[in-house]
């Protein structure tokens, strides 16, 4: 009987992918459970099953994975994203896998919650307020002081997160948020938050073991989209030795430390702060990073967790890496994309990919979807690879045709009709 690797649901960023063939090359039959197979690229892959299922329904999960019971002998159950990983989880419970903790999952990923975890466990964040409506949200402001970070309380890739620096910028994103244009995955809540000025660093987490330090770069606020990162960070003993240390009180206070977890922090004045705490593998193109910058595979690391064989997580070289997103600069439709190839050949590029497609309509959104693709170096400096990374996104083009007017769009829906 074949030995499957079950994920639930995909991303269209490409770490779902990378689970699917790391689960090929350990000799597993990947197969993907998701309400809307369509959406993703990584059922396409060679040799990898897809299957329709409701994934907010645990019901039907059980009893789809009790079918596919009967055919093969199921290693492991995981997920690449945040919206599936607490299910993943409960699987993994009902059907006796190795797995973390549901409920450390699920309160880390009410970031309310989580802060109330860390607080009590001294861990250093920003001031932080809960707020339901408009009016808690501008006395929250007021508590914590302008600037602040207004966000929703349950959310990934900075969706809905805003710098508001002034008390109509407060109210602007409050309506906005509230007003229905914000899709809300369960009852709103919004977090008031002070904003942490400072340098950005991630750390990765395996276990109890933190693999790697990274920096990252984000555009202009007041939106958060993020132009690059770069692993490892350059950093004295001393910054990473605190750096590490406050991300791994966070598993303490959080009740994590099975598998991975990514911890987001700013250096501010009083050092190293806590932003977020994500309770599982950061999408791409962290791992890569990670594999290119330590030799260090955390995507087939966690599979292996998953099905309970040992993992490996051995340093094998040092390497600066880092990844360069591709991010649209206008609205519009995304006519054609050129020098993708090009760029690919350069040596010292490890990847080059885009998320979408030519005729793809584009409407920035401040978050994670305004990236277009990105581009992934690697090399013995850190000059060297913003070298590489700079001549690569160089050779790379694309146009955004604006959407026509509303004149234009009656122009062309009006008849043709005869010149008497």
């Amino acid at each position: 009987m074949a030995r499957a690797l079950i994920q639930l649901g995909g991303t269209t960023m490409g770490s779902s992918l990378l689970y699917v063939q790391a689960a090929q090359r350990l000799g597993l039959q990947p197969i993907t459970l998701s309400a809307d197979p369509s959406r993703y690229d990584h059922f396409a892959a060679k040799g990898a099953e897809t299957i329709r299922v409701d994934t907010d329904d645990l019901d039907a999960l059980i009893s789809e994975c009790s079918r596919l019971r009967a055919t093969y002998d199921i290693a492991g159950i995981t997920s690449a994203r945040d919206a599936f990983y607490a299910t993943a989880s409960k699987l993994c419970r009902h059907f006796d896998l190795p797995g973390p903790n549901p409920e450390a999952i699920e309160q880390c990923l009410d970031k309310y919650t989580q802060r109330q975890l860390l607080a009590a466990s001294g861990v250093p964040m920003p001031a932080y307020r809960l707020a339901a409506n408009a009016a808690e949200v501008k006395a929250s402001a007021a508590e914590v002081g302008l600037p602040v970070i207004v966000k929703p309380a349950v959310g990934s890739g900075s969706v809905g997160v805003r710098l508001c620096r002034t008390a109509d910028e407060v109210v602007e994103h409050t309506n906005y948020l509230l007003g229905g244009q914000h899709i809300w995955q369960s009852a709103p809540k919004l977090l008031v938050e002070e904003f942490a000025q400072g340098p950005y660093y991630t750390a990765e987490i395996m276990g109890n073991e933190v693999i790697g330090i990274g920096t990252g770069d984000f555009g202009r606020p007041p939106h958060f989209v993020c132009r690059g990162f770069t692993y490892p960070a350059l950093l004295s003993d001393d910054e990473h030795e605190r750096i590490a240390d406050v991300s791994l009180s966070c598993l303490r206070a959080l009740g994590l430390g099975w598998g991975p977890t990514n911890v987001e922090l700013r250096w501010t004045m009083r050092g190293p702060v806590v932003v977020e705490v994500n309770p599982r593998l950061a999408g791409t193109p962290f791992p890569q990073l990670v594999r290119l910058a330590y030799g260090v595979d955390l995507i087939t690391a966690h599979i292996n967790l998953v099905i309970g064989n040992e993992w490996n997580l051995r340093t094998r070289h040092s390497h600066i890496a880092a990844a360069r997103h591709l991010v649209a600069d206008r609205d519009g439709t995304l006519d054609w994309i050129d020098g993708e190839s090009q760029a690919a050949a350069v040596s010292g590029v490890a990847e080059v990919k885009f998320y979408v497609e030519p005729k793809t309509p584009i409407v920035r959104k401040g978050d994670y979807r305004d990236c277009l693709g990105h581009v992934i170096a690697a090399s013995s400096s850190l000059a060297q690879t913003e070298a590489i990374l700079q001549r690569a996104v160089d050779l790379i083009s694309w146009s955004i045709a604006p959407f026509p007017t509303i004149d234009e769009q009656n122009q062309c829906a009006a008849p043709n009709l005869p010149n008497w």
